[in-house]
């Protein structure tokens, strides 16, 4: 993958080439901007209908990711690896390699990526996560350039359900389902520890509902935040001295990103760290619940190939959540809890449709 500075890095051979090929085709099929410049009206309307693939055609899609955590890493390749099956499977190129950039969590690098993808005339622009979809969202306002957002918790809140040129795929979590695999294993717990950032869009609704989960069940919660890995860091050492022995953390890129930082000082102290995703479990948190990663990038790519190849626009795609009830065991971090794993299934199991078993990937991406 490429970094910021390579973003508006054309390849003069490969655009040159896709532009050859387009002005010699005459074929219906994908109804991308290239398409549409060299095929007549009735073979637009043909290609419509048919939803056939013209051989050769390259499709430039902008792939934007937020910062580099075992989540958006894992959509991001998920996406690349899906659009690489289906442009094989419809005859067609998406070329995503010339227009990716990761913003490092920089709303500087975000406002320059969209500027750049959008004087690159990409066909699409996928969004990871919500500060990046809102930014696409704007960069791309004077122009038909759609944008598919991935791993947004709460499109309806960030204002993105029912506005025209975005669709995409949601990670929302059922806090509820979690929240009830804490007591599974701590029946009699009495405090639960909440580590989030505030200014994460994917922690607000998934916070309140953890509150009111407690507030229901009358169990007392202590906060903690950060927004570096650095005051991750210092929250979690505080929720450790503060004796809490269970925390929960949403679909948080924040508290995700710093994972690797705290996860052994969680297992030091016995505290057992219950998340929003997987991947957290992949980098030391002792369970990770939710949304499967892999098949939210694949849901994404569909949607891509459905707008450029399938004629469709985003008022046709209504973004997709998905809920499919699979809980991460990190088995490393069971054992060093001192817990027992078949226990621990057993207790998952009325609130689980799988129960996976993970062991931790420090390098994982």
């Amino acid at each position: 993958m490429k970094n910021l500075n390579m973003i508006s890095r054309r390849s003069f051979l490969k655009a040159a080439a896709a532009a050859t090929a387009a002005s010699a085709l005459a074929l219906t099929g994908c109804g991308g901007s290239t398409a549409s410049s060299v095929a007549s009206s009735a073979a637009a309307s043909s290609a419509a209908a048919s939803d056939t693939a013209a051989a050769g055609q390259s499709f430039k899609v902008g792939i934007v990711n937020y910062v580099d955590h075992a989540s958006l890493n894992q959509i991001v390749e998920s996406v690349e690896n899906r659009l690489d099956a289906l442009g094989k499977e419809k005859g067609v190129t998406f070329d995503y390699t010339d227009y990716y950039a990761n913003a490092q969590a920089d709303q500087t690098n975000l406002n320059q990526i969209g500027a750049d993808l959008v004087a690159d005339k990409v066909d699409v622009i996928v969004a990871v996560a919500t500060p990046t979809a809102a930014t696409m969202l704007a960069a791309v306002e004077d122009t038909d350039i759609p944008v598919v957002y991935s791993a947004v918790t709460d499109p309806v809140a960030a204002g993105f359900d029912g506005e025209e040129n975005i669709t995409g795929t949601s990670d929302a979590l059922n806090t509820d389902a979690i929240m009830n695999l804490i007591l599974a294993v701590n029946p009699d717990i009495d405090t639960i520890g909440l580590l989030y950032d505030l200014s994460q869009d994917a922690s607000t609704q998934a916070i309140a509902d953890a509150k009111a989960f407690c507030d229901e069940k009358g169990i007392k919660y202590i906060e903690k935040n950060g927004t570096t890995t650095a005051e991750v860091q210092m929250a979690a050492d505080a929720l450790i001295a503060a004796g809490i022995k269970a925390v929960f953390t949403p679909t948080d890129n924040t508290v995700m990103t710093a994972e690797l930082s705290i996860y052994e000082s969680f297992l030091e102290a016995g505290v057992q760290h219950y998340t929003g995703a997987d991947s957290f479990a992949l980098n030391g948190a002792f369970v990770g619940y939710g949304v499967d990663y892999v098949q939210l990038g694949e849901a994404t790519a569909d949607m891509v190939e459905q707008l450029l190849c399938q004629v469709k626009t985003t008022a046709d795609l209504p973004y997709q959540t998905f809920d499919n009830g699979i809980a991460t065991i990190n088995t490393e971090t069971c054992a060093a809890l001192g817990l027992d794993l078949e226990t621990v299934k057993a207790a998952f199991k009325p609130y689980c449709t799988e129960v996976v078993e993970v062991t931790t990937a420090e390098n994982f991406s």
